[in-house]
């Protein structure tokens, strides 16, 4: 029974996104915060179930990524239709999951298994926090210094996902692009 949690709650995270479109585009950002924090708790709860119990599946391991970037880019996607934040962050996180999954597309041809590391996570907590703060700064219409905090949130969050962008591509280049055969017929060259 407890294998099937963590897919479950990816799931619901699916099931989440158009009631975070319906409440971002109504005006109702309290509620568009409530169900994309929700999202957020049952991210973290599903990976933690995941991890803790052993119960890691080949459909989290695909489903789980893509319900986070869909997730993020259907609400930054809002938040730009809505003239909340500016076009070219949007832009900037289309292309580097463009780079990632073009990347990883590669290299499932070679078999080689792309996993998430510490700092593309930190660029989705980053992400998930500002847009947090995007709603709450809209709803209880905040002016002032704190009006601009999800602006620096976002330029954090942008940051840290050209980094991961650097550290997944350099990564990618020693897994995935030097075939392993090869540096076994080096080392047997070199032996020789």
């Amino acid at each position: 029974m407890l294998k099937h949690v963590p897919n479950t709650l990816t799931i619901i995270r699916f099931l989440l996104i158009p009631f975070i479109i319906f409440y971002i585009f109504t005006g109702n950002y309290i509620l568009a915060f409530i169900f994309f924090t929700l999202s957020g708790i049952t991210d973290i709860a599903d990976g933690f179930i995941a991890r803790k119990f052993n119960v890691i599946s080949n459909f989290g391991k695909l489903m789980d990524p893509l319900a986070d970037k869909l997730t993020q880019i259907s609400t930054l996607t809002c938040l730009v239709i809505t003239s909340i934040i500016p076009i070219w962050i949007l832009i900037i996180v289309l292309l580097k999951e463009f780079i990632m999954i073009c990347g990883a597309s590669f290299l499932y041809g070679k078999d080689v298994v792309v996993y998430s590391r510490w700092y593309g996570k930190l660029a989705t907590v980053l992400f998930y926090i500002a847009i947090v703060v995007s709603l709450l700064l809209k709803q209880f219409e905040i002016v002032g210094i704190w009006s601009n905090l999800d602006f620096g949130l976002y330029c954090l969050a942008l940051i840290a996902t050209i980094f991961a962008l650097i550290m997944y591509v350099k990564d990618l280049y020693k897994k995935g692009f030097i075939d392993k055969q090869d540096l076994k017929k080096e080392v047997t060259i070199d032996k020789k």
